[in-house]
């Protein structure tokens, strides 16, 4: 490890992980802000004209593998790659991807998605893992401070990037937005290349096996794994390419959503069974597997933001400024610029709180979390009622929706992410955190789904729908925040002795 301070008083190597993490949330956000809108525009539009029901379906199986992706990705640097190739390969692939979006053709579009995918289910787990590995383990305090300057580059690249990909995408060419997100991966990369001694040994290898010829079958059946699974998904592609087979993303996306959440269930079920846990582990093991459904059901609702709120601002909000129209897209720096605001200011609140001891436990900051959820969409139903009259809202419903769903991410995310490493029994911390991150993937799964019904042919023959759908969110947010905060003693003693 370098121990050159010379980035905030931080390994010099923190600076090569933060440009890289940034210009990767780059190529990200510039996604999510674009996607959905290209797949239902018109042709005319330069879009590919999809209806909302089957756009909204690619969007969440889109946004659900770049995290359940991550859960192999991980894997595959812990046992063949290393976190440092990891992170490389997985860039090149996701710059792969956002070339062949540049082509503005069918084929090519599905292609890129599936690669992009691919590559951050690499890249993204694996570069915060390596944050870690640049600090001795005797730093804890600095290390912290570390990962909340990282956090900081994630919300710099989501804040700039649909400023400059949105008004390429929406006001000149929609594959110029997705090559211009590529070419920040491609930033990203040469940074880390060029910068990457800055590392020193951290993330260069795997972790080894202590039998060498146990470490070497295992490499050799690894790489045979991935082989057989590049010939199959290469020939699964092929036969899309060619219509040999077929799938409808609607049916296929409802399928994948019952498909794991079953798997989740059957996993906590073989936990319980089979784990051999203690009276104290099996409390803090459900109270994981609550957290999950809080988790999945705030990110139902989150993950609107690129989905359902966005087709809000592009086909009802008055972006107009002057004689320029505001593209849609670049609502979405809202909430990064919220997070980057604010996070300091709940981090003051909460310290203070708890030197007075009235910080709120964890279960009552997760039901703020769902409960602000739902007072970002209870605006949206004012926003909805200008629609309804026949205007057109600005801009500013959705900043204040925005506004209120960073704080409840504020309040509900780190907090779960944090619970589920102190309540995790140690041997299964990972699969607990991968558990978590399925709580994400379903989350932006069914954000996907759900704005499929905002169909803007129906809300033109039926405006009252955006209420009803608004508000369905609304009821469902406030009245699972209000039984999460009624059972939040209950949920506190599961959870034992941590904080």
């Amino acid at each position: 490890m370098s121990q050159e301070k010379t980035f905030f008083g931080h390994p010099r190597g923190l600076a090569t992980l933060f440009f890289t993490e940034m210009w990767e949330r780059f190529s990200y956000y510039g996604m999510r802000a674009l996607l959905l809108l290209y797949m239902v525009a018109s042709v005319e539009r330069g879009g590919m004209g999809l209806d909302d029901k089957t756009g909204g379906a690619v969007y969440g199986l889109y946004t659900m593998f770049v995290y359940l992706l991550a859960l192999p990705g991980g894997w595959l640097a812990d046992k063949f790659f290393g976190l440092r190739k990891s992170i490389f390969y997985g860039g090149c692939i996701i710059a792969l991807g956002h070339i062949c979006l540049a082509l503005p053709t069918t084929e090519t579009f599905f292609i890129g998605l599936l690669l992009i995918t691919l590559g951050t289910g690499l890249l993204k787990p694996n570069i915060s893992s390596m944050v870690g590995e640049i600090y001795p383990p005797d730093e804890q305090v600095r290390r912290d401070a570390g990962f909340s300057i990282f956090f900081m580059g994630i919300n710099s690249g989501a804040l700039i990037s649909p400023i400059i990909v949105g008004y390429l995408g929406e006001n000149i060419n929609w594959h110029y937005g997705f090559a211009a997100a590529g070419v920040g991966m491609i930033f990203g990369l040469i940074q880390f290349k060029l910068t990457e001694k800055y590392l020193g040994n951290a993330g260069l290898e795997p972790a080894r096996l202590p039998d060498a010829t146990q470490q070497k079958k295992r490499e050799t059946s690894i790489r045979t794994g991935l082989w057989i699974v590049s010939i199959l998904l290469i020939a699964f592609v092929a036969l899309l390419l060619t219509r040999t087979i077929t799938i409808n993303p609607v049916v296929f996306a409802s399928a994948s959503g019952v498909v794991i959440g079953i798997s989740v269930l059957i996993y906590f079920i073989y936990v319980f069974l089979f784990e051999k846990l203690d009276g104290d582990e099996k409390k803090k093991v459900f109270a994981i597997f609550l957290m999950f459904l809080i988790t999945t059901m705030f990110y139902t609702g989150y993950e609107g933001q690129g989905s359902s709120l966005n087709l809000f601002a592009d086909r009802y909000s008055d972006r107009s400024l002057g004689s320029f129209i505001m593209p849609a897209s670049w609502l979405q720096s809202a909430p990064p610029f919220f997070v980057i605001l604010f996070v300091p200011v709940f981090t003051w609140l909460w310290f203070t709180l708890a030197k007075r001891k009235l910080n709120p436990i964890t279960p009552v900051k997760m039901a703020l979390g769902l409960i602000f959820m739902g007072l970002g969409y209870l605006v949206m139903i004012g926003a909805s009622d200008i629609v309804i009259a026949g205007g057109k809202p600005l801009p500013t419903w959705l900043i204040v929706t925005y506004m209120f769903h960073t704080f409840g991410e504020i309040c509900l995310y780190p907090i779960g992410l944090s619970g589920v490493t102190k309540l995790s029994p140690k041997r299964l911390v990972g699969q607990m955190m991968g558990v978590f991150f399925m709580a994400l993937a379903l989350g932006n799964l069914f954000a996907g789904l759900y704005a499929g019904e905002f169909s803007d042919e129906a809300i033109t023959a039926n405006p009252t729908l955006l209420t009803e759908l608004f508000g369905f969110i609304v009821k469902i947010m406030f009245i699972a925040g209000a039984i999460v905060l009624v059972f939040s003693k209950p949920i506190r003693k599961l959870m034992g002795n941590i904080q």
